[in-house]
């Protein structure tokens, strides 16, 4: 059981990959405004379309953060203190690792990328 709550987690505070920034955004903002521009321009959506898939976006994103924090408060009730702390701890740097990569991926998209 522990394990399942563990790997729930992780699973859930997992950070996007590399990938799912392309357009030059390592963060999960500008990834969505790039998903909505993505979908703008292949879609042809109208802005009454836009904005509400924007809005089920932003729902999503809300129910996400809630998942996330009550799936953080029970793993508190089984976890010790201590193994709280290591999850973080292993959180952060997996965080800073996929911040690397990402930066990285970004640097060499611009490199290969011609000059006008």
């Amino acid at each position: 059981m522990n394990k399942k709550i563990v790997a729930v987690a992780l699973v859930f505070s997992l950070p996007f990959t590399v990938a799912a920034f392309p357009h030059g955004q390592c963060d999960a903002d500008g990834h969505r405004a790039n998903r909505i521009e993505h979908l703008t321009k292949n879609l042809d959506l109208t802005a009454e379309q836009r904005t509400r898939l924007e809005d089920i976006f932003k729902e999503q994103k809300d129910k996400s953060k809630i998942i996330h924090e009550q799936i953080h408060a029970r793993m508190q009730e089984v976890l010790t203190p201590e193994q709280m702390a290591k999850l973080d701890e292993m959180k952060k740097q997996r965080h800073q690792k996929w911040r690397k990569k990402c930066e990285e991926a970004l640097n060499n998209q611009k490199a290969s990328k011609p000059m006008k």
